[in-house]
C-alpha cells in the first residue's frame, strides 16, 4: 500500500452528451455546459458556484471550474469523453479494446509516485512556432491580448509567454493531473486572466466553433504557466511526466493534414474541429 493510496484522486471527464465511460472509480464523467440543458445522467457543472453558462467560450475548462470551486480532492486532472490518457501499447489498445486501454486508477498512482504533474505528449507542429499555427488557424489577436494582460497582471510570465510562443510542440487539450496546490495556483492565474480577456474579446459576431476561443488560448497558457513553475524552482522539470494518449473515434488525417497545410500555405482558417 502506497501513501497515494489514502489520497482522493479525481480525474474528470469532460463530457457534453451522454457517453459511454470507463468504470474506474477514479474517474469523474461531468457534464460540462449543463446550464440550460438537459440532463443525461452525469454530474453536471452548473451546480453551486459554477460558470456553466460560459462554456460555449470557455469549453471543458467550466467544468475546472466547477472541480476548483466545489469538489473536496488531493489531486485533479481532466481527460475527455474521446481522449485519455493511456500506458497501453497500439497493439495492446487493438487487442483490448481503446476504452479498456484507457489509464486506471491503481496505473495512475504509480504515475505520481515518480511525477508531480502528468501532461500528455507533446503536439509537434514542426513547420509552426505555436504563435504562427494559431495565428493561422484561428486568430492570433486573441493571444495577443493575453500577452497584454500578462503585461499588466503577471509581468514575471512575459519571458515565459514570448519563447513558448517560439517553440514548435505544446501540451494541449487542457489535459493534465497534478495536486490541489499546484491547481490552486494555476486556476487562480489562469481564470483571472481569461475573466480580463473577456472584456476585451467581441465573441457577437462569431461563429460557435469560432467562440470557444477561450478553452484554445488557456491551452497555450497552460504552457506558459508550467514553464514559470519550473523556472521558479516550484516544479523540476524532472517532475513532468509526459504520458501518451489515446482518441476513442476515427481521425480523419487526410482532411486534418490538408487543414493544417491550407491554414499554412493558404491562410485558411479552420472552421471545424477535425
Amino acid at each position: 500500500m502506497t501513501e497515494l493510496d489514502d489520497k482522493n484522486i479525481r480525474l474528470l471527464i469532460a463530457c457534453h452528451k451522454k457517453c459511454e465511460v470507463p468504470a474506474d472509480p477514479v474517474y469523474l464523467p461531468l457534464h460540462v455546459g449543463a446550464e440550460g440543458k438537459e440532463p443525461f445522467g452525469f454530474t453536471g457543472d452548473n451546480s453551486g458556484n459554477n460558470i456553466s453558462k460560459k462554456n460555449p467560450v470557455y469549453c471543458e475548462l467550466t467544468g475546472l471550474y466547477w472541480a476548483w470551486k466545489n469538489l473536496d480532492y488531493d489531486y485533479l486532472g481532466l481527460v475527455h469523453y474521446r481522449r485519455y490518457f493511456t500506458l497501453k501499447s497500439k497493439r495492446e489498445q487493438k487487442k483490448q479494446g481503446l476504452l479498456q486501454s484507457v489509464l486506471t486508477g491503481d496505473e495512475l498512482r504509480g504515475l505520481l509516485t515518480k511525477y508531480t504533474v502528468l501532461v500528455p505528449k507533446k503536439r509537434h507542429y514542426y513547420i509552426e512556432t505555436v504563435y504562427s499555427h494559431y495565428a493561422h488557424t484561428f486568430d492570433g489577436s486573441q493571444l495577443d491580448l493575453a500577452r497584454e494582460i500578462l503585461v499588466r497582471m503577471y509581468p514575471d510570465y512575459i519571458s515565459e509567454f514570448d519563447r513558448f510562443m517560439k517553440q514548435t510542440s505544446a501540451y494541449i487539450f487542457n489535459m493534465f493531473v497534478m495536486p490541489k496546490d499546484l491547481a490552486d495556483l494555476y486556476f487562480s492565474w489562469l481564470f483571472s486572466i481569461l475573466s480580463e480577456l473577456e472584456k476585451v474579446v467581441d465573441t457577437s459576431g462569431m461563429t460557435p466553433f469560432d467562440a470557444r476561443y477561450a478553452g484554445r488560448v488557456s491551452e497555450r497558457l497552460f504552457n506558459v504557466w508550467l514553464m514559470h513553475q519550473v523556472n521558479t524552482g516550484r516544479i523540476k522539470k524532472s517532475e513532468i511526466g509526459e504520458i501518451p494518449y489515446l482518441y476513442l473515434g476515427k481521425i480523419d488525417w487526410k482532411r486534418k493534414i490538408s487543414g493544417f497545410l491550407g491554414a499554412k500555405f493558404l491562410h485558411r482558417k479552420y472552421e471545424k474541429s477535425f
